[in-house]
């Protein structure tokens, strides 16, 4: 169910010759006790872009299975692509590299080869998950524009070769792009046929920023399933074409010319889903795909809104899609 070897892969292309495989593997709650395995599998079967974070608390693990494969030749460092992120606790300039030092040592990497500003959020150090507003720093106090400056010399001194945002809204980006030096080579954000955010998706384009699709099946991260497969237009469109509801997302995704970053810990769904990679749908079934687009957030960013602390929801995305009746309650 792998891709042969000789068999190309889809990729972003970047200005400097980076190419960033268009399917990758996303790490965001995976099980701890699977996650060295599920990344060596996924190795092995033949991916090449793994999408790591510090929050996720899986960096060792990932770390550990990208060590054993390197060092037995399965893999070659120049062809892979690991993305990892900046916490919300280390917006703070002084504390930029040193976070990204902390997942170099636990990937057992000398550099990565995107990192990315997480959420447009900033609290204290040492804090995961805020509980009170005093946890937090509003972007008056921790602008994003510093944070954005710490991240530009990351990529000056070689640590990572590019660097982008993730969860940022179409203003917030728009904003960072008029002060930056460097700028910002990826967007990461949900996105699946129930959210499009075509204006955002428009913006980049436009602007020469590759988007990243995570939560591409909707599935939420909380063990719900997810909730695009369960489309009846979807599981029909699949139907026809024979392929997966997934595989039939995933290819869309790609199609729309941006990456994916499904997860699994089960073998046969990790090929299936790399499969996708090589689907072409046809216009048609692009169209009607478009045509399931509900405006409507998986991961809305709640967890961040407390009572009496600097971030809302109309701040946090300034008025862009917003999210189901109920979300979430973790970060993506």
């Amino acid at each position: 169910m792998s891709l042969p070897p000789n068999r190309p892969q889809p990729s972003l292309a970047f200005a400097n010759g980076d190419a960033l495989p268009a399917l990758g593997l996303g790490t965001w709650c995976l099980p701890l006790e699977q996650t060295a395995t599920t990344v060596r599998t996924a190795l092995e079967l033949g991916y090449r872009h793994i999408d790591a974070a510090a929050s996720y608390g899986n960096e060792a693990q990932i770390g550990t299975a990208l060590r054993e494969a390197l060092a037995e030749g399965k893999v070659r460092r120049e062809d892979l692509w690991i993305t990892s992120k900046l916490w919300n606790d280390a917006h703070e300039p002084q504390e930029v590299r040193p976070a990204l030092e902390r997942s170099l040592r636990d990937l057992g990497l000398d550099q990565l080869d995107l990192y990315l500003m997480h959420w447009p959020v900033a609290q204290r150090r040492g804090v995961g998950m805020p509980t009170t507003p005093a946890d937090q720093y509003g972007l008056d106090q921790v602008p994003l524009a510093a944070t954005w400056a710490a991240m530009e010399e990351l990529v000056e001194a070689g640590l990572c070769r590019q660097i982008g945002v993730s969860n940022f809204s179409r203003t917030k980006l728009i904003a960072l792009g008029r002060i930056a030096r460097i700028q910002p080579a990826v967007l990461q954000v949900e996105r699946h046929p129930l959210l499009q955010q075509n204006d955002l998706l428009a913006y980049c384009q436009g602007a020469g920023i590759h988007l990243t699709a995570y939560a591409p099946l909707g599935a939420p991260g909380d063990r719900r399933p997810p909730l695009v497969l369960q489309q009846p237009e979807v599981q029909a469109m699949a139907a026809e074409r024979q392929l997966t509801p997934a595989q039939l997302v995933l290819a869309w995704g790609i199609g729309c010319g941006t990456a994916v970053i499904p997860k699994s810990v089960q073998p046969q769904r990790l090929a299936e889903n790399l499969d996708a990679a090589t689907q072409h749908l046809d216009a048609d079934l692009m169209e009607r795909l478009a045509g399931l687009d509900q405006n409507q957030r998986l991961i809305d960013g709640r967890f961040w809104c407390l009572e009496g602390g600097p971030y809302t929801q109309e701040n946090l995305w300034d008025g862009e899609p917003g999210p189901l009746p109920s979300a979430p309650t973790h970060p993506r």
